[in-house]
């Protein structure tokens, strides 16, 4: 992942005031073991990627110690979620718990990168009870006009993806999107998944989560959405399991919300291919954990990808409540910006 940048120690820092703009990151460089910050308030999705380290708390900071031995910090009121992607990692039970209370959810990867376990706050909204009431009651006609309301989104993402990178076919997608019906029962999602990721990686390309090269970066890109969803489903006061169309997984609705943001990491995985990656690596990992930052169209205007999450996930449960499909999606086409892929050659 590069030299990294984490947060000056407490003792360090300046008070608030106009002195505080001189604030800066300390250069680590001996470690590489987590993420650089890739937005304010609580939207840093910190990933220890390093084998052996051990993750504490010191007066308002999570420490990263190797040996005991402290090698780096970030404020906890910074983290949006925290991802262990590395052997031999040790917690301490007061880190779990400040996290918790800061509504960060705390996801643990296996091998390809893939998500093995969740940790996340029981209690995030002061009407999760109604609001988890409303989701198990709600109708099987809405959640079907809920269903296709995603499914039309990530459609129409998936045509903006391609246009962003000047693939041809990516007008025919916007056309799909509109042929989706209630609960999508001609699976347009398929069909449009079928004719997307040829047209984005070639036709040899295959979509199997247990292949490496650009199969394993865009698990790791989706890791990164699952955990800034956790976090946005969790403190609409949502429960993670009950979905509108995945039925059988715990993280269901989760997988469910992030679906319309999966094109942004497809298309910041296909820019890395064109600039020359063939798998993931610390500076792929660094390039798309900082997809919670990017910034996407909203009617509202710029509005960073973590944030276009919570409002999907707060208009879920205004839909529940009220028994209307309002679900607050960003618009395409993406993207405004994007950060550029690192040079494989550095």
């Amino acid at each position: 992942m590069g030299t990294q940048l984490l947060a000056q120690r407490p003792q360090s820092e300046e008070p608030n005031g106009p002195s505080s703009s001189r604030r800066r990151c300390v250069r680590r460089r001996n470690d590489r073991s987590v993420s650089p910050p890739a937005h304010r308030n609580r939207s840093r999705i910190v990933e220890i990627a390093e084998d052996g380290r051990h993750l504490a708390v010191d007066r308002g900071f999570m420490t990263v110690s190797v040996e005991r031995e402290e090698i780096g910090r970030v404020p906890l009121d910074d983290i949006g979620a925290l991802i262990v992607n590395a052997h031999g990692c040790t917690y301490s039970n007061n880190l779990v718990v400040r996290l918790a209370e800061r509504g960060a959810a705390i996801l643990v990867c296996g091998s390809n990168h893939n998500p093995v376990a969740w940790v996340w706050p029981v209690v995030m909204h002061h009407e999760q009870r109604s609001r988890i009431e409303s989701q198990i009651e709600a109708t099987k006609p809405l959640a079907k006009r809920l269903w296709q309301a995603v499914v039309q989104s990530k459609i129409r993402q998936q045509g903006a993806a391609l246009a962003a990178l000047g693939r041809e076919g990516a007008d025919g997608f916007d056309l799909m999107a509109r042929r989706v019906g209630s609960g999508d029962p001609d699976n347009m999602e398929a069909q449009a998944a079928r004719r997307y990721w040829p047209l984005l990686f070639g036709e040899a390309f295959r979509r199997d989560r247990e292949e490496s090269g650009i199969n394993a970066m865009l698990n790791y890109g989706y890791a990164v959405l699952r955990a800034t969803t956790a976090r946005a489903v969790c403190g609409a006061g949502l429960h993670p399991a009950i979905g509108l169309n995945h039925k059988s997984e715990d993280m269901a609705l989760i997988d469910d919300l992030m679906e319309p943001f999966r094109p942004m990491i497809d298309l910041m995985v296909a820019r890395a291919v064109d600039a020359g990656h063939t798998g993931v690596n610390r500076e792929t990992k660094r390039y798309l954990a900082s997809v919670a930052s990017v910034d996407m169209q909203t009617e509202r205007g710029r509005t960073p990808v973590f944030t276009c999450a919570e409002r999907l996930a707060q208009s879920l449960a205004q839909s529940c409540a009220s028994g209307k499909p309002v679900l607050d999606f960003p618009l395409a086409p993406l993207p405004l910006e994007l950060p550029a892929p690192p040079d494989p050659a550095a």
